[in-house]
């Protein structure tokens, strides 16, 4: 297979009342394929805060999720309110297996600030990390607060990050 470029993918970034049916079941089958297959965890998903969401995501430009095609990374971007009074929350942070380790990760991060800057500028962010990726994370400038915390059997940590852009 020829080496992919930048230009072969593409980001979208929708409200749940934008996403068709095929773009949803991608996305969810993604989130299930690494946080309950891959992980091991059992775990309620689906959990009332989709709805009230932006998700956003990375898709092969030749394949859109709209059309089968495969979702690569995802986050979900929760307005103030959802999870947490006062701040913006970004969750099921999520890359496809077979592309990791090429820097997608990094890419969605900054993908998912800016998106949180534009859709709700001036409002802190706050994160339940896995606590292996708390390095990952203050890399974004994101500072833990407190001590760790099992969710859903795994060690997390909460972690802040001030208003403003990346």
């Amino acid at each position: 297979m020829a080496e992919e470029r930048e230009e072969d993918f593409t980001w979208r970034c929708l409200p749940w009342s934008e996403l068709d049916r095929n773009t949803l079941y991608a996305l969810l089958r993604l989130r299930s394929e690494v946080f309950v297959v891959e992980q091991d965890c059992a775990y309620q998903d689906l959990d009332d805060k989709d709805e009230q969401s932006l998700h956003c995501w990375l898709e092969r430009s030749a394949a859109p999720a709209a059309k089968g095609g495969q979702v690569l990374a995802y986050t979900r971007l929760l307005p103030a309110g959802v999870s947490y009074k006062g701040e913006v929350s970004i969750g099921r942070v999520v890359t496809a297996m077979d592309v990791r380790r090429g820097g997608w990760g990094k890419a969605l991060m900054r993908r998912s600030l800016d998106e949180v800057h534009a859709a709700w500028p001036g409002v802190p962010i706050r994160i339940s990390a896995q606590q292996y990726l708390e390095a990952f994370y203050s890399d974004f400038a994101f500072a833990t607060q407190g001590a760790s915390y099992l969710e859903d059997g795994i060690p997390h940590v909460a972690m802040t990050r001030p208003a403003g852009p990346a």
